[in-house]
């Protein structure tokens, strides 16, 4: 991958003892973790700081390949991330290769993965001399340029109306910050504060990275740590061939849709054919629709991470590294709507890496349903509130609003699934009220759990949520970047599937609802109007008549189930 680079190599040495491996299995991980949680305390941006949108690992020298991932941050940006190292060294090839000291920067949604938000920084480390691996760090900036304050635009067809677009550059060169590349990312946002903090805590928790890579080394040796690692991506292989051996071998097939695409209102299919082979996993996309105008397109980078965050889920016991794609084999052709190549726009990723996790759910339920989840609520309903002070001291400045919100996670066969959870594509937090109200000139009038919104079951899928959002400013422009407002999520093995997706906005007094159910640009509002989301909840697992009586109770109790949904249900039998 890097061929004028030296890098550190492991003569072949004796298995490891399990106590020695499962400590620096540990030791690694906290690495990673102090890492995130050097961002988290650092990050200016509400979405890094509060949400935890952000991630760091170690990749291979050799390959790019994913070697220890923390466990606070975002696993798809761990997958993506390493199509990210390997892009930033072919792109460092020609100009002097890696050199320590240096920090590589990238927005590159279509090598790196995921959208122009995620800024992935990568840092080249070296032992005496030779380079030993890579440390990343990927996190979400809150606005980086293109036609949308915050960055999802659903009227994009290009992704220079997204976001500006920043290929593999030195940001840090022999140690010292390039004034040069940040005054060109300064110049690209409506708020170079917080990029400036959000940039510095990556390259704290960098620096971080590297003092503790070093202690460990020091304390270990370099050669027993990395077959520490080696033997890790064994072991994950090793556990994935199990499980899937322990599958019935057959083909497996499910598909599901997003909305639209922003431009076009037509539906958009996520197909999947699974193949379970011995011990091999075949996952095929090929039915899956073309990519299209609008920015539900992702790369196949990113395809490819979303399968890996899907697979965790479905075998969780699995070391989180490479290991876990060594037994699966992809079938993703060119110029799907999961393979997208530039410039078609890929801001909305997230709506369609939760589809392929929900169809990779499904496919894997007809398996083996006792393994497997119902679908997720499905969307992060990217909502971006923007506008300029009034109040005095501030007046003029630019504020962006810019957050996801949460919903019900799928049932499950050992229980009910989650309430007001976050996406299953992370580990982040749902930004709290207080957090968001203290920056922003905004109330939010309601934010409860929405009734009968989970899907019934043996096991209930979790409920969806409700946000009102009242604006205290003179006036701002909404932009709302959604999914599951026509196709529910769905249940598995006879459960019911969750609500779909409802966004509503005030004006003059009349309620309004987007002509595209979930994505709609250019809405203002006046001071004292609404926003309101009642967001889907997960499906359910398993027939509902096979529910407990104690259970469906509590249901009605906690107000889960209102009166009406619970007649409902019972005349339903």
């Amino acid at each position: 991958m890097h061929e004028d680079t030296p890098t550190v190599t492991v003569s072949p040495m004796d298995p490891m003892d399990p106590v020695t491996l499962a400590v620096l299995r540990g030791r690694l991980e906290q690495v990673a973790d102090e890492m995130d949680a050097t961002l988290y305390r650092s990050a200016f941006n509400p979405i890094i700081a509060e949400a935890h949108d952000a991630c760091h690992g170690l990749y291979d020298a050799a390959t790019g390949d994913t070697l220890v991932q923390g466990k606070s941050g975002l696993p798809v940006f761990v997958g993506a991330m390493a199509f990210a190292v390997r892009a930033t060294a072919r792109a460092a090839a020609p100009r002097g290769g890696m050199q320590d000291g240096d920090i590589w920067i990238s927005n590159d949604a279509y090598d790196g993965g995921t959208h122009a938000n995620d800024f992935k920084l990568v840092r080249p480390f070296f032992r005496n001399g030779a380079l030993y691996c890579y440390m990343a760090s990927a996190a979400h900036w809150h606005d980086v340029g293109g036609a949308v304050p915050g960055n999802y635009n659903p009227a994009a067809t290009e992704c220079w109306q997204e976001a500006v677009q920043i290929p593999p550059v030195r940001i840090v060169r022999g140690g010292v910050l390039d004034p040069d590349v940040l005054a060109i990312l300064r110049a690209n946002t409506r708020l170079p504060e917080s990029l400036w903090g959000d940039l510095n805590g990556q390259l704290a928790a960098l620096a971080l990275g590297a003092r503790r890579l070093d202690g460990l080394l020091d304390e270990y040796g370099d050669a027993l740590v990395l077959q520490a690692m080696g033997e890790l991506r064994s072991r994950a292989l090793k556990l994935m061939r199990s499980h899937i051996a322990s599958l019935p071998d057959g083909r497996y097939s499910f598909e599901d849709v997003l909305d639209n695409d922003g431009i076009v209102d037509l539906p958009l299919t996520i197909a999947l054919d699974m193949t379970v082979a011995g011990d091999r996993l075949t996952l095929d996309f090929s039915r899956t629709s073309a990519q299209c105008a609008g920015p539900v397109n992702i790369s196949r980078a990113t395809s490819v991470a979303a399968c890996y965050v899907a697979l965790k889920h479905l075998f969780p016991d699995v070391p989180a590294n490479a290991g876990v794609l060594d037994a699966v084999d992809f079938v993703l052709p060119d110029r799907l709507v999961i393979t997208a190549e530039r410039p078609r726009p890929v801001g909305g990723y997230t709506e369609t890496i939760l589809r392929m996790i929900d169809v990779i759910f499904s496919a894997a339920a007809q398996a083996d349903p006792q393994r497997a989840v119902a679908h997720a609520y499905g969307t992060i309903n990217a909502l971006s509130i923007a506008g300029h002070r009034t109040d005095a001291g501030r007046e003029g400045q630019r504020w962006v609003m810019f957050s996801f919100f949460g919903g019900g996670h799928g049932g499950h066969s050992a229980g009910d699934g989650l309430s007001h959870a976050n996406a299953p594509i992370s580990t982040a937090t749902i930004p709290p009220l207080e957090i968001l109200e203290a920056a922003y000139p905004v109330r939010f009038t309601e934010w409860s759990l929405r009734p009968d919104s989970g899907g019934e079951g043996r096991f209930r899928g979790g409920l969806g949520a409700i946000y009102e959002i009242e604006l205290l400013e003179k006036d701002a422009e909404v932009y709302v970047f959604g999914e599951r407002g026509t196709s529910p999520p769905k249940g598995i093995a006879g459960g019911g599937n969750g609500a779909v997706n409802v966004f509503r906005y005030e004006n003059d007094g009349h309620w309004q609802t987007p002509p595209m159910v979930s994505k709609m640009h250019g809405i203002r509002l006046a001071q004292g109007e609404r926003l309101r989301l009642e967001t889907p909840g997960g499906g359910g697992w398993g027939p509902f008549a096979e529910r407990g009586s104690a259970a469906r109770a509590n249901d009605a109790a906690m107000g889960y189930v209102s009166a009406d949904g619970a007649q409902n249900k019972k005349a339903a039998q």
